[in-house]
């Protein structure tokens, strides 16, 4: 090819390429064209829909279940399998229930929270619906709860960030060795090891076992320390092996009250005007305070007994018995067998009172004694097989008691049981 039919070429190459040009400018510019279409993605449709019901007051479990557009076959299958698990009567008003249904409206669950540790759950499967209690995940941790006796024992808690519920167990776990109406004192200092189960969903955590306490009453120390006797049932010992537990509560209440009067062979008598013996100690509480066993025993007495007013006796072994004057109300029969810690009247001032109280008195082989000052026996002591094992667990509690505790111990979820006292 010549050197002009090359130039021919060339002209026609940057012709052909300026002409491509204009036509894709003229295509992106021009507002005619068909632009290509987006298409947005599906919209994601749960396969279950959640609704939550407010319990207001005066609701039944059949009027919510109404209220949600439930028909009254399916409400009465509802409430009935839900009925074998829980009391349909004690929904609370403020809280909620949850129902779960299909995309298609079919009802699936219900739940209901009873507690931040557990919930009823109502499920349906192919042979109906079956209710269950069900315990709520969450992880154990243990920590080391210390304070001083600051006012009262509940308020001491509070002032330390936990609540009355722990006091209380405390109160328990040294019930046959301190009366908490009047043993503590101003600057006591107390100290428990305690299970903690945290929650994932911020519920505040809930109290599990108590695995060792000490409470420093005045100088006089009281110690306390979990650990599995040879049954398999967990006790309390102290540090030296004994038993906590006695054969006799030291106070027929739970909490709140103070001796408003003592065992005397001579007490002026607030109604009668006339010195006689009141063989009994006297606890103030409010009426309804509900009056405890303070031991296992058989009742051989319940009614109305003279300036008694209505009275509990009960008979316990190595001929002791306790009787509870001046109740509101009875809540035991004769002939009937109770235990130790369970109710069995509401405090009153039934017969000759001034006030609402319970007399305690205590006799043993129809002698009355002071029960203020009645020295009772535990009822057992570590045995010695088992004496090296409950020495390794105590020393273990008590050297994270005294530690501050180790807050990030995981003990167990809830997926498994808590870890067995060795």
């Amino acid at each position: 090819m010549n050197l002009e039919e090359r130039a021919s070429v060339r002209i026609l190459v940057v012709l052909l390429l300026g002409l491509f040009g204009v036509l894709l400018a003229w295509q992106l510019t021009n507002p005619t064209l068909p632009q290509p279409v987006l298409s947005a993605p599906a919209a994601i449709v749960p396969a279950f829909l959640k609704e939550t019901i407010a319990i207001r007051p005066g609701d039944t479990l059949d009027n919510l279940l109404q209220r949600s557009g439930v028909e009254a076959p399916l409400r009465l299958e509802m409430i009935a399998a839900i009925g074998k698990a829980f009391d349909v009567r004690k929904f609370r008003a403020g809280a909620e229930l949850i129902l779960v249904r299909t995309r298609e409206g079919e009802l699936r669950s219900l739940e209901y929270l009873l507690h931040p540790d557990r919930k009823l759950r109502l499920l349906r499967g192919t042979e109906g619906f079956a209710a269950e209690i069900a315990e709520i995940p969450g992880v154990i941790r243990t920590e080391a709860v210390c304070g001083t006796l600051r006012g009262s024992l509940f308020e001491s808690f509070q002032r330390i960030g936990e609540r009355p519920e722990l006091a209380m167990k405390m109160a328990e776990i040294f019930a046959w060795d301190l009366d908490f109406y009047r043993d503590p004192r101003e600057g006591d200092t107390f100290c428990l090891l305690v299970e903690k189960k945290e929650y994932a969903h911020g519920a505040p955590p809930t109290y599990r076992r108590v695995l060792a306490a000490r409470y420093d009453n005045d100088g006089t120390v009281y110690d306390a320390f979990l650990f599995e006797s040879e049954d398999g049932s967990p006790h309390y010992y102290s540090s030296s092996g004994e038993s906590l537990q006695a054969a006799f509560r030291r106070s027929p209440l739970a909490f709140d009250a103070r001796i408003s009067s003592s065992f005397s062979r001579r007490r002026f008598h607030p109604v009668l005007g006339v010195y006689r013996p009141h063989l009994g100690t006297d606890y103030a509480a409010p009426t309804g305070t509900p009056i405890l066993a303070v031991a296992d025993g058989r009742v051989v007495f319940a009614g109305r007994s003279g300036g008694s007013g209505n009275m509990v006796t009960l008979q316990h072994a190595n001929g002791f018995e306790t009787q509870y004057l001046h109740m509101s109300r009875i809540l035991v029969s004769k002939g009937e067998r109770v235990r130790q810690g369970e109710r069995i009247g509401l405090v009153g001032m039934t017969g000759l009172a001034t006030g609402p109280h319970v007399d305690l008195r205590i006799s043993k082989n129809g002698r009355y004694l002071n029960w203020e000052t009645l020295k009772v026996p535990r009822q057992s002591r570590i045995p010695k097989a088992q004496e090296a094992a409950f020495r390794a667990v105590r020393d273990r509690w008590a050297s994270q008691m005294a530690a501050g505790g180790n807050p990030a111990l995981k003990l167990a979820s809830s997926e498994e049981a808590p870890a067995p006292t060795p």
